[in-house]
C-alpha cells in the first residue's frame, strides 16, 4: 500500500475520458490512499456520482451547497486536506479556465485554493489538443508549478487517430506513486543533463541534424528536478524543453557550443548525463552565403565534432558519476559495454533501433541501463516520462553506492 496515509482530491471534467476515473479511483484506493472526487457538472453525464462514491468511499462533490442536508462544501478545506490534486481527465475547458484563473464551479475555486501540488492528465481531441491555444494553456499551467501527465496517442472518441488520450489509469497512478516516493533524494545534489539534437551548418539556411525531439532528455530532467536536484540543463534545438524552477535551461545550436557548455559546467556537478543526439561530424567550412545549385553534384568535406562523453570521462573526480547514451543497430550490448570502458563511464543507457516504438519519434521507449560492472536493467516498452524515471532510479542507486565508498 504505497500511498497509504496520503489524502487525493481527484478531479473529474467533462469529458468522454471520465469513464477510466472508476479505474483510477479504484487504484488509488488499493493503494491506500483516501480520495475524495470533485466532479464539475457535465462530467456528471459521463460517469455516475454513484459510481464513484461507492468506490471512493466518499460523498462526491458537484455543488457548492448540498440542499440535502444544508452542508456547504468548502473549497478552502478541501485545497487543506489534500497532499494532491489530481485533475483526470482534465478537458480542454478546464485547463483553458486553470491558465487564466477563472473560478466558474467547485472543481475551479478548489484548485485556485489548493496549497498542495496539483497533476493534470490532459484528454481531448487531436485537433483540439494541438491547438496552439491549448498548448499555450499546457504550458501557462506547467509554469506555474502544475505536473502534466501528457497525453497519449492512440485511437480517440472522435474515431480519429492522433495525441490527445488521456493517459491510462495504470500510468497514472505511476506517477502519483512516484510523485510522493521520490521526496528529496537529490537536495543537496546537481546535475547536468544534455538534450536535443545538434545542428551543424553548412550554409546560413542548410545544416546537419538528426530527429531527436529532446523529449528524452527534458524527461530525465525533470525527474531530477522533482527528487530535489538542481539541474543544468543544456539543450540543442529541440521540440521538449522542462519547465520545472529548479532547472537552469542553456540553449545550444552545434555540438562545439555544447561541449563548451558543458565542459564549462561539469566541474560543479554530481552527476551528468549525456542524453544528447549530438552530430558525429560536422562540415569543415561553412559557406557564409546560401549555396546555389549549379551543379549536379556536390561534395561538402566533414571532420569529427568533439566526443563530449569521453572528454568529461578523461576529467572526471572519483566522487563524480557519468552517464553515457548509446544507439546501436547490431552487438547492442557489447557495443554499449565497449564504450563505457573506453569513455571512462560508470553508466550507459542502450538503445536499439531494433526496437519498435523506440528511439527517435516517438512518445515511448525500450531501453538496457548497464553499470561499468556489467549489472544491467531491462527496461520494457512505456512512456518516455516513465523511462526516465527508471534511469533516475538506477542512477540513484548508483549514487548511493559512490557517496558509500567516500
Amino acid at each position: 500500500m504505497r500511498l497509504r496515509g496520503k489524502h487525493i482530491i481527484l478531479g473529474i471534467t467533462g469529458s468522454i475520458a471520465a469513464y477510466k476515473a472508476a479505474i483510477l479511483v479504484r487504484l488509488l484506493v488499493k493503494e491506500g490512499a483516501e480520495v475524495k472526487v470533485v466532479m464539475t457538472p457535465l462530467a456528471k453525464e459521463f460517469i455516475t456520482p454513484l459510481t464513484l462514491a461507492t468506490l471512493s468511499k466518499n460523498p462526491i462533490l458537484v455543488d457548492f451547497f448540498n440542499p440535502e442536508n444544508g452542508d456547504w462544501n468548502s473549497h478552502v478545506d478541501l485545497g487543506l486536506w489534500a497532499d494532491l490534486y489530481l485533475i483526470a481527465p482534465a478537458s480542454a475547458n478546464t485547463i483553458a479556465k486553470m491558465a487564466n484563473g477563472v473560478a466558474d464551479n467547485l472543481l475551479l475555486t478548489t484548485y485556485l485554493s489548493a496549497k498542495c501540488p496539483v497533476m493534470v492528465a490532459p484528454a481531448m481531441d487531436l485537433d483540439m489538443y494541438n491547438h496552439p491555444a491549448t498548448q499555450r494553456n499546457i504550458k501557462t499551467i506547467q509554469a506555474i508549478g502544475n505536473i502534466v501527465i501528457e497525453a497519449a496517442t492512440g485511437e480517440l472518441a472522435s474515431g480519429l487517430t492522433g495525441k490527445g488520450r488521456m493517459e491510462e489509469p495504470e500510468i497514472i497512478l505511476s506517477s502519483v506513486i512516484n510523485f510522493f516516493s521520490k521526496g528529496s533524494k537529490f537536495s543537496n545534489s546537481t546535475v547536468l543533463v544534455t538534450s536535443g539534437p545538434t545542428f551543424e551548418p553548412i550554409d546560413p539556411v542548410r545544416f546537419i541534424g538528426n530527429h531527436s525531439s529532446g523529449k528524452m532528455g527534458s524527461s530525465i530532467a525533470e525527474s531530477f528536478a522533482q527528487q530535489g536536484a538542481r539541474v543544468i540543463f543544456v539543450t540543442g534545438p529541440a521540440h521538449f524543453l522542462p519547465s520545472h524552477e529548479n532547472i537552469e535551461t542553456i540553449s545550444v545550436r552545434t555540438a562545439e557550443e555544447m561541449y563548451v557548455e558543458t565542459t564549462k559546467h561539469f566541474s560543479s556537478v554530481d552527476i551528468a548525463v549525456m542524453a544528447a543526439a549530438v552530430a558525429d561530424y560536422t562540415p569543415v567550412s561553412v559557406s557564409l552565403s546560401k549555396m546555389k545549385r549549379e551543379c549536379d553534384d556536390i561534395s561538402i568535406k566533414l571532420k569529427p565534432t568533439k566526443d563530449i562523453a569521453a572528454s568529461l570521462g578523461k576529467i572526471k573526480s572519483e566522487n563524480q558519476l557519468l552517464v553515457g547514451f548509446a544507439l546501436e543497430t547490431d552487438k547492442e550490448f557489447e557495443n554499449a559495454v565497449k564504450k563505457i570502458k573506453n569513455k571512462n563511464l560508470d553508466i550507459i543507457v542502450l538503445n536499439s533501433l531494433n526496437d519498435q516504438g523506440a528511439g527517435f519519434g516517438h512518445n515511448t521507449n525500450k531501453v538496457t541501463i548497464i553499470n561499468k560492472n556489467s549489472k544491467f536493467l531491462s527496461v520494457e516498452l512505456k512512456s518516455k516520462t516513465e523511462v526516465a524515471n527508471d534511469i533516475v532510479e538506477f542512477i540513484a542507486e548508483e549514487f548511493d553506492r559512490l557517496r558509500g565508498k567516500e
